[in-house]
């Protein structure tokens, strides 16, 4: 019933890392209230403290994150099952997490952590992945979602400036289990293309929520009139 509750469906992700203004447990709480209220079918929020202030305040499912950043570890996005334990804890309705292939810390693996994470915790998994062979792996291993949130982020050189639609196309083509578009969705007709690629579903952040991006695109857009 929860996932059904996403389809075709906007999934807001409200978030702010640690040093930005908005990075505040009532702001985050703020804006999930206001996208539910826009709209939005479903919340990508980080962090135990403010997924259980986000709880209290809205009914629509929460895809819920903790993002742990360790020296030499590339993998951030809910590294272990003691971070989707605190995730789930705090009112998280599906654990996300990378589930490319790259090293975790504590040598957990992603073939272990998502069987375990739908046994014990009883939650559905959504696979951020970078890879249609990621993709393709983490569907094989249990994950009740896939979503194309790291496509672009783990390679070398800079990221794309427009999101993966060739992914999230192959992706549904592929596989049985939803697809999620998300990485770099900036414009409503992005988010139509992903529709009409076999999007299950699409989660926009920044471009929604992230007040400090949106006026320094405005910004930077205007930087050849100044004197």
């Amino acid at each position: 019933m929860t996932l059904d509750r996403l389809a075709k469906g906007l999934i807001v992700s409200c978030q702010a890392r640690a040093g930005h203004p908005l990075h505040d447990t009532r702001v985050i709480s703020a804006l999930a209230q206001a996208a539910v209220a826009g709209g939005a079918a479903g919340l990508r929020i980080n962090g135990a403290e403010d997924i259980r202030a986000v709880r209290e305040v809205v009914r629509v499912p929460i895809i819920g994150i903790r993002k742990v950043w360790t020296h030499d570890v590339p993998v951030y996005i809910t590294p272990s099952f003691a971070d989707a334990a605190a995730v789930a804890a705090a009112g998280a309705d599906i654990i996300a997490l990378d589930a490319t292939s790259r090293p975790r810390a504590g040598g957990e693996r992603i073939e272990t952590l998502i069987p375990r994470i739908r046994t014990e915790l009883g939650r559905p998994v959504m696979a951020d992945v970078a890879t249609f062979e990621e993709g393709e792996r983490a569907a094989a291993l249990g994950a009740d979602l896939v979503a194309t949130t790291l496509s672009g982020y783990t390679g070398p050189g800079p990221a794309p400036e427009g999101p993966d639609l060739e992914m999230v196309r192959r992706l549904a083509r592929a596989l049985t289990v939803p697809v999620i578009a998300e990485g770099r969705y900036s414009r409503p007709e992005q988010v139509l293309e992903a529709f009409r690629a076999g999007a299950f579903a699409v989660v926009v952040g920044r471009a929604i929520t992230d007040a400090l991006s949106i006026t320094k695109s405005f910004v930077d857009a205007l930087k050849d009139l100044r004197p």
